[in-house]
């Protein structure tokens, strides 16, 4: 059964589709300076040094100032892992029972206070718990975006929406190097990090004063504020008033204290379900282990690539080459993804093709380049590897986002970034190292990594014989989203007539 009650007029919101876009890959594009910048010379530093003469050189950066061994100096890169992974199913399920795009500028605040706080730090535990803190505050952030892009992109441009908005992490990330290097140098580490926190800013407190979005999917507070009045109004006329369980107020058997636990119980109970529903979605598995095979090696090639390549190819400028192929393909890659799914006609099945095959390609020419001796040849090849493995990022968020029901899809992006990390780049790094130790041979080594490109192409090929009907056009009672929209004007326009509408 709906009510219908007509709303009071209110402003349309700020936001358009476009205005949405460039706001969010902002801050992406912040977020991602961050990982750069803790890593860049400038930022990170180096311990002080003393020669066999006597001559000794003062430690720059966090490792000098702190006098961090490199395995500490390790923790800090990673720390934001911590936070990230425990937080990002929070953000997703809170999302059910709280505004997402407020939820957004509350991870957002705690991003920019933790990061001005990582510029006040006085030693290793109090700069490591910040960037804890800066994984939490990601976590809201990489959990609803991409849903909020989604909602609002042109139909025949999604995918390539979120390929520009995925463009931003090595995009992000190159900036970082540079912006740390040069502030670093120039002023002083914390000077880094207070930049970043002013550059945020503006997002949390954007976030919180305007007019908040709705992501499809999920009933807007105005309705259950609708439904309570409806409810008032009935009790008023002398009707029984029911409560949100459906029972008589008068017979209601819990107080407020143990309603209150009652609706966190409630919530946990939600969150096992939303779990559950994704673990059994064959289409939906399938993508996470192709996704979580991909990032292993991508995880390993970012931590090992220029160390194998100065030991194959004695690369002086290892870093920069490794770095300047991964930032030009990682940009152009990405946004070819997207608007190659875009004219491909944008479905999962044309996504798993899209994945299977670039991978399947990107792998053979990564491959055969590491086994050439010219470093000339290298580059060329694996460059059109990169190219290929990179234009996977919009198909493989496609797929998560546009196999699950609506409001699934916070904790559906939440899943696979935890999985993708737990999983995939965390381990590869060290597992690598050892198979180092055990052969001796960073051609073999590479090679070895390189070959797991193989994994996921397979995995995700297994994706295009699965029934992946795309179910993002259905609500939670499995109606059709388009007879919704018919109803209500789009999210991001005037709607001064518009009427609410919620399902008991």
């Amino acid at each position: 059964m709906a009510f219908k009650t007509s709303a009071p007029s209110t402003p349309p919101s700020w936001f358009t589709p476009k205005r949405l876009l460039i706001i969010f890959c902002v801050i992406n594009l912040v977020n991602y300076v961050d990982r750069g910048a803790i890593a860049s010379n400038g930022v990170n530093g180096t311990l002080p040094t003393c020669t066999d003469a006597g001559i000794c050189t003062s430690g720059t950066g966090i490792q000098g100032d702190f006098h961090l061994s490199n395995f500490q100096d390790g923790v800090l890169s990673s720390a934001f892992m911590v936070g990230l992974l425990i937080a990002s199913p929070i953000f997703a399920s809170l999302a059910k029972s709280h505004n997402p795009f407020r939820l957004i500028g509350v991870g957002l605040s705690v991003w920019t206070f933790a990061v001005a706080g990582c510029g006040s730090s006085f030693d290793f535990w109090s700069i490591a718990i910040c960037r804890m803190l800066v994984g939490v505050g990601e976590a809201s952030f990489i959990s609803l975006a991409a849903p909020f892009i989604d909602d609002n992109a042109p139909v025949a441009q999604k995918t390539a929406w979120l390929a520009t908005f995925y463009m931003c992490i090595p995009a992000g990330t190159a900036l970082g190097y540079v912006y740390g290097g040069f502030v670093g140098s120039q002023f002083n580490w914390r000077v880094a990090f207070w930049g970043e926190a002013i550059l945020m800013l503006p997002f949390p407190i954007l976030g919180f004063v305007i007019k908040p979005l709705q992501l499809e999917g999920f009933a807007p507070l105005e309705s259950k504020q609708t439904l309570t009045s409806v409810e008032t109004n009935v009790s008023e006329t002398g009707e029984v008033s029911l409560t949100d369980d459906g029972m008589p107020a008068a017979d209601q058997p819990f107080t407020r204290g143990s309603k209150s636990t009652s609706k966190l119980g409630d919530q946990f109970t939600r969150f096992s379900k939303d779990m559950q529903v994704l673990l059994h979605d064959q289409v939906y598995v399938v993508n996470v282990l192709g996704y979580i095979s991909y990032n292993f090696v991508i995880g390993a090639y970012s931590y090992w690539g220029p160390k194998a390549g100065y030991s194959i190819y004695h690369m002086s400028n290892a870093d920069l080459v490794f770095g300047g192929i991964t930032i030009v393909c990682g940009i152009l890659g990405t946004l070819s993804g997207g608007l190659i799914l875009d004219r491909m006609n944008s479905t999962i099945s044309n996504a798993f093709k899209l994945l299977s095959g670039a991978t399947f390609l990107g792998a053979i020419f990564c491959l055969i380049a590491f086994c050439f001796r010219s470093l000339y040849v290298f580059i060329a090849l694996f460059s059109i590897g990169e190219l290929l493995i990179f234009a996977t990022q919009a198909p493989v968020n496609y797929v998560s986002l546009r196999c699950v029901r609506p409001s699934l899809r916070p904790l559906s992006m939440a899943i696979s970034t935890v999985s993708i990390h737990i999983f995939g780049d965390v381990p590869s790094a060290p597992l690598v190292g050892v198979l180092q130790d055990h052969i001796h041979d960073w051609r073999k080594t590479a090679l070895s990594l390189t070959s797991v490109f193989f994994l996921a192409a397979g995995i995700w090929f297994i994706g295009t014989f699965l029934k992946n009907a795309d179910i993002i056009n259905e609500d939670e009672e499995g109606q059709s989203a388009t007879s919704i929209r018919e109803k209500t004007k789009p999210l991001l326009e005037g709607n001064n007539d518009a009427e609410n509408y919620c399902q008991p």
